[in-house]
């Protein structure tokens, strides 16, 4: 199991920080830009997992030491069900470089924006450390 996968199915925030790069850029699948660096990226990942409801990872692909992996998932936000899947790139040093995260169908990405929307002043004035 990867490491990533085990820190988020045991809600250790601490331990999905840990496997950040500090240059890390995380692709959100309701924002057209990226966002890098560690500080955001964790508090954005902090504020999905308020989001997410009933949560789970359904399997993984990628060989245990292979630089990428897909995590895919089931959720759901604002009553509405979804699936996505995380896709990782790790660095040299094993931590994540890149994070991308897909969801689907579109009701629930919809969902999902209107809800990290809301909480997004707060996930700024947290990764600033305002």
């Amino acid at each position: 199991m990867h490491p990533f996968r085990q820190a988020v199915e045991a809600a250790d925030l601490g331990a999905v920080e840990a496997l950040l790069a500090d240059d890390v850029v995380f692709t959100s699948p309701v924002v057209f830009k990226p966002y890098t660096g560690k500080a955001i990226t964790a508090a954005i990942l902090r504020a999905v997992f308020e989001v997410f409801e009933d949560f789970a990872y359904e399997r993984e692909i990628g060989a245990p030491d292979a630089r990428d992996h897909a995590l895919v998932f089931t959720a759901t936000v604002a009553g509405k069900q979804l699936q996505g899947c995380d896709f990782l790139r790790m660095d040299d040093d094993g931590r994540i470089a890149e994070l991308m995260v897909m969801v689907r169908p579109l009701s629930a990405a919809k969902a999902l924006a209107e809800q990290m929307g809301a909480r997004f002043d707060a996930v700024a004035r947290e990764a600033a450390g305002t």
